[in-house]
């Protein structure tokens, strides 16, 4: 493991979403990291560069192979998440990928395999595992007894990302960029492997990727389960509801609230309000860098939920059910 302190990061794609994590680094986390470089092809990255009082890369590559930087952080189209964790592992960096892994899952197990035979740190960016309810329902679940059945559902607003409409960028819709949350928090949730899914998608405002999803799915203790996924309404929520031996478990990670339900009683149960769920994954990622902690989230566990989204996809262009283990 690293032990540098503060550790040197390099982000590849300071957008909206990578900018999270540069602002994160530079005004919450100086005592751990020091955000060495960005990479970025906009042009407004000669500003972020200037702001944050770090260097600029025009080249990626450059980024990774620099002397200034000991871990790299990479949130950019999932086109180019392959060649960015095949030329970290080559340069020996410690690489944190956003979500999805890959919108293919043979590459994605390709990738875990190549850091794992390097012995190479890799993790995923998979943060709604730090979302308070999420984390509330995990604690409480096995409470509950037997799990019977199960919903889970991500409902957004219409993308405003022109790219998300480019099948050689985006590689996917909804299935791997939204259903990967739902698939992941799942098993985070109940400890359980989703193993088989029977899926159907449409495409509503995405001319060319799905915007819609809704699945069946079979846990491994034996549950049914619903998910729906979609970016076609002008609201947000993210519902989890779990039919239980002893009452019922519903939380939404969005507006915050988690509920149990016993009869015809409902109990508002208190929750933290969501926070930034980044804030923590860096906390732990540079623990886990300095050797005190183990991997917050593997790539074994972004691959998994990748697996899930490869089968949901078969599903739909089969119109079958898909086991999991089979793929």
């Amino acid at each position: 493991m690293i032990k540098n302190d503060p550790l040197r990061v390099g982000i590849i794609g300071t957008g909206k979403h990578g900018s999270r994590y540069a602002n994160h680094i530079v005004k919450d986390l100086g005592h751990c990291f020091q955000l060495a470089a960005i990479s970025r092809r906009s042009a407004a990255a000669k500003e972020q560069a200037a702001a944050w009082n770090t260097r600029l890369f025009a080249d990626w590559r450059e980024l990774v192979s620099s002397p200034l930087v000991d871990a790299v952080i990479c949130v950019t189209t999932p086109n180019l998440n392959p060649e960015i964790a095949r030329f970290c592992a080559a340069q020996n960096k410690p690489l944190l990928l956003e979500k999805p892994l890959t919108t293919d899952f043979h590459t994605a197990k390709e990738l875990v395999a190549l850091f794992e035979r390097k012995s190479l740190p890799l993790t995923i960016g998979q943060t709604l595992r730090y979302n308070s309810v999420i984390c509330a329902l995990r604690d409480m679940l096995p409470s509950m007894g037997r799990v019977f059945s199960l919903g889970a559902s991500q409902r957004l607003e219409p993308s405003t990302l022109s790219w998300l409409e480019q099948p050689e960028i985006a590689g996917a819709g909804v299935i791997f960029h939204t259903a990967v949350h739902l698939f992941d928090a799942l098993r985070f949730i109940t400890g359980q492997e989703i193993v088989r899914i029977r899926a159907t998608a449409r495409n509503i405002y995405n001319p060319r990727l799905e915007d819609v999803v809704t699945a069946e799915v079979l846990m491994a203790d034996g549950a049914l389960g619903t998910i729906d996924t979609s970016k076609v309404s002008p609201s947000r929520a993210c519902r989890y509801e779990f039919v239980c031996e002893k009452g019922q478990l519903h939380g939404d990670q969005v507006h915050g609230l988690l509920q149990k339900i016993v009869g015809m009683d409902i109990s508002h149960l208190p929750v933290p309000p969501p926070g930034p769920a980044i804030l923590p994954l860096l906390e732990d990622w540079y623990a886990y860098l300095q050797g005190d902690i183990d991997n917050p989230i593997p790539g074994a566990e972004g691959l998994a939920a990748v697996k899930i989204c490869h089968a949901c996809r078969k599903s739909v262009a089969t119109d079958q059910w898909v086991t999991i283990d089979e793929l």
